[in-house]
């Protein structure tokens, strides 16, 4: 049975963010909950099954009080919203409140989803964590954020990024200039991250004094850093002997935090990730946090939430054909 009902709209400013630009937000909303929505007279007007229409007003409110706690909308933050109310979890929403930083442009800076605020909590309740998860799920760019802060509050009086020098299955071939210039183009998404809350300039500014140092994972052997919050991004790609040498390097006053996505390791394939064997080694100890975020954690377009599905589908296939070739070599 077709039904409707209304929502109404007190603030000219949640009509605007709730229908998004060509009103590509409120189509969103159609798609997934087999709605129409229909703006009249300062009025929305919700139209469809009556079990939808339950869900839908459910959302409305929900979307409401985001704008009203002064965040926008935007087209991840519906889908997570309506995925949560699908799951029965809506009210958990309100547990995603709290900023880290505030980006140069004003933009705040806040998890977006529960795995990513469990992420922010490890992070701050421990010297070394280590942020796994596909790409998309803001491991890096939270990183940062939260390095950003504890500088801004005086906590730590230097940032340190570091990164191993593996190409992504391809060869750059020789990098002219300085070692900056050479380690620049494997260090770009920290480098961006840095720019959205520090700006250009200020970020140039701490990179000539040192207060931001940017180095190759090679260039932290021998050294004991202290009250400095170190990054280390792409993980998966250090060797066993990379690993532990990185993590005997923090000093007092310090906190580490490591990233990286262990199904797109481009080590040479007789080469254990470091990152993989630390996991497992240093399972249970203290001052030491782990969180694996997943596809729900993508905060970029949908569909690398769906590219991140079909992989992980299809390695689990292509492992279960290896088990059983394994199985059938052993039984002849």
């Amino acid at each position: 049975m077709i039904t409707q009902k209304q929502f109404q709209i007190y603030e000219p400013k949640f009509e605007r963010e709730l229908f998004g630009n060509f009103d590509e937000n409120v189509k969103l909303i159609e798609k997934n909950l087999s709605i129409d929505v229909i703006l009249r007279e300062g009025k929305v007007i919700l139209i469809g099954e009556e079990k939808n229409l339950e869900m839908a007003m459910r959302l409305m409110e929900e979307l409401h009080d985001i704008v009203q706690s002064g965040k926008s909308i935007d087209r991840q933050q519906i889908l997570y919203t309506i995925d949560l109310m699908f799951s029965g979890s809506e009210d958990r929403m309100k547990e995603l409140e709290g900023t880290i930083v505030i980006t140069k442009k004003g933009n705040p800076v806040q998890p977006k989803t529960h795995g990513q605020k469990e992420y922010v909590s490890i992070i701050e309740n421990n010297d070394i964590t280590f942020g796994i998860g596909p790409a998309g799920t803001g491991k890096t760019y939270l990183a940062v954020a939260m390095a950003v802060k504890a500088f801004k509050q005086d906590e730590v009086t230097r940032i340190i990024l570091t990164r191993p020098a593996v190409e992504a299955g391809e060869s750059l071939g020789f990098l002219p200039g300085d070692m900056k210039d050479k380690v620049d183009p494997y260090l770009r998404p920290l480098y961006d991250a840095l720019f959205d809350m520090f700006g250009p300039d200020k970020f140039n500014k701490f990179l000539e004094r040192g207060t931001i140092e940017v180095a190759p994972l090679a260039f932290m052997r021998g050294r004991t850093l202290d009250n400095a919050f170190i990054i280390l991004d792409e993980a998966q790609n250090t060797t066993p002997e990379q690993m532990k040498m990185f993590l005997t390097r923090l000093g007092f006053g310090s906190k580490a935090v490591v990233t990286g996505d262990i199904t797109q390791t481009d080590l040479p394939r007789n080469k254990q990730s470091g990152l993989v064997q630390a996991i497992k080694i240093l399972e249970g100890v203290k001052g030491i946090g782990y969180k694996e975020l997943t596809e729900k954690d993508v905060v970029r377009h949908e569909l690398v939430q769906r590219i991140i599905k079909a992989y992980a589908k299809h390695d689990k296939k292509m492992e279960y054909k290896e088990n059983k070739s394994d199985k059938s070599k052993r039984g002849r």
